[in-house]
């Protein structure tokens, strides 16, 4: 008699991807610059910790906010108290406030048609739960987050069809290629009820194309299915182009209460703008009561704090910080992408050209010793355990082509980011010196026995050579 349900006993969750296992490796010998600095840098760790003393010193400055206090008085016991999994009011005001000023007010939300969840993870599957059954398939262009695996599938029994995206045109969603993937999960037998995308992307590190969703849009209308777009990543656009939410594309399209209009779905969170991961503050907003109504219901289950609400609602109702905390973060991410694309360079690698989030997407198709994945895997397993860089491979991502690799760059300060490209530099001049030894190696090899032939040919003939001339 089995004694465990087949989701407990299962291998479906995605853990062994090599995404994870790199953190697993990390774990096991960290970097740290006193204790074990010949340890593992993260650089597979996607966190915003470069704006972490701006929060700080507004918490300095607003201690009431940070003690749980209203007017000097503690309220600790109110928010200690059971709380309507709706959420408070004052947090989801301020945070459909927070989520328009990123989008530079070209655009509103209404707080009632937000669902607070305990992070984005949450908020993804809560969208599977509502809008699919298991078995039924969502399209996601590749590369997308490896995390998808898990966050998507792993409980829903919801299935993933990729967009299949090539560097030929900078991995950028194309008519073809959606309607490719929609043929492919018919073929599979899989009704297809959705699209999601992350915008910025995640791992690309690139902002779509008004074109590209106005695509999505076109496709998604003529399928009659759904559209999630995951806009975690909206604050830390730091070049142009700049963001473009599908919120503002549905505005420009005149789409307001029309069919599609419900059909579209946002999901955010605070854990990348603001740096916030252990918050867990996610959100999803939707014009479909029905779907906000089941959502808000499944919310119960993955509850954000009152505690956590009470706090970042002071914080974010407070538009001089907001706007001067937007603007610093976004020219620090420039300033941190800039020295890794520079890092790399020096080292003979390069870059998709990118402008937000927290990350690069890396070719190192060059240091490849084919163009396979298992040369990919080869070589990843090199930069984890012989340089001490956990980045994330391509593969991990379903990117088609082998080489990509995501390297984050936000989540270190600068003096280890500098000893993460002085590593890699190495590493790749390594590299390249043994391939120049091999490459001399032959060519002495060939040159040995050219002079072998010649003296055993001259022995030969024993000094007979002008004769046969």
């Amino acid at each position: 008699m089995k004694l465990l349900s087949r989701k407990a006993t299962c291998n479906s969750h995605g853990q062994d991807s090599s995404y994870f296992l790199g953190w697993q490796e990390y774990e096991k010998n960290p970097y740290d610059e006193v204790t074990n600095p010949t340890g593992i840098i993260q650089m597979g760790l996607a966190e915003n910790q470069l704006s972490f003393d701006l929060l700080e010193s507004w918490l300095a400055n607003n201690p009431d906010a940070a003690s749980f206090k209203r007017d000097g008085e503690s309220i600790f016991r109110e928010l200690a108290l059971f709380q309507d999994y709706h959420g408070l009011s004052a947090f989801k005001n301020a945070l459909v406030e927070f989520m328009a000023e990123i989008r530079g007010n070209k655009v509103s939300f209404d707080p009632k048609k937000l669902v607070l969840t305990a992070g984005a993870t949450s908020a993804n599957e809560t969208l599977m739960f509502c809008l699919a059954e298991p078995g039924e398939a969502f399209l996601l262009p590749t590369p997308y987050y490896p995390g998808f695996d898990r966050d998507l599938k792993w409980r829903t029994g919801v299935e993933i069809v990729p967009i299949q995206c090539t560097s030929s045109n900078d991995f950028q969603i194309t008519e073809s290629a959606l309607e490719e993937a929609y043929q492919q999960a018919q073929k599979l037998n899989l009704k297809v009820k959705g699209v999601l995308v992350t915008n910025p992307s995640n791992p690309l590190g690139t902002t779509m194309s008004r074109h590209e969703l106005n695509l999505l849009v076109n496709f998604i209308t003529v399928k009659g299915i759904h559209l999630i777009s995951d806009e975690i990543y909206s604050g830390t656009v730091f070049n142009s182009p700049g963001f473009v939410s599908i919120m503002e594309v549905l505005m420009d399209r005149n789409s307001k209460n029309t069919e599609v209009w419900n059909r579209i779905h946002i999901v955010y969170s605070l854990s990348k703008d603001l740096g916030l991961p252990g918050f867990r503050v996610g959100a999803i907003y939707s014009n479909d009561d029905t779907v906000v109504a089941a959502a808000t219901k499944m919310s119960s289950f993955g509850l954000v704090s009152s505690q956590t609400q009470y706090l970042l609602s002071a914080m974010l109702s407070d538009k001089k910080f907001t706007k001067n905390y937007i603007s610093e973060n976004q020219k620090r991410l420039e300033q941190r992408h800039e020295m890794l694309i520079k890092g790399l360079k020096n080292a003979g690698i390069g870059c998709l050209m990118s402008n937000a989030g927290l990350f690069c997407w890396v070719d190192m198709r060059h240091l490849l010793s084919s163009n396979t994945f298992e040369a990919e895997m080869e070589l990843w397993k090199k930069i984890v355990y012989n340089v001490g860089l956990n980045i994330s491979p391509g593969s991990s991502c379903h990117c088609t082509e082998p080489g990509w690799f995501r390297v984050c760059f936000a989540n270190m300060s600068e003096d280890t980011l500098n000893l993460a490209m002085q590593r890699i530099k190495s590493f790749v001049n390594s590299m390249n010196n043994n391939n120049n030894d091999q490459s001399n190696d032959k060519s002495n090899k060939n040159s040995r026995r050219g002079l072998l032939t010649k003296w055993v040919f001259q022995l030969s003939f024993d000094g007979r050579e002008a004769d046969e001339r």
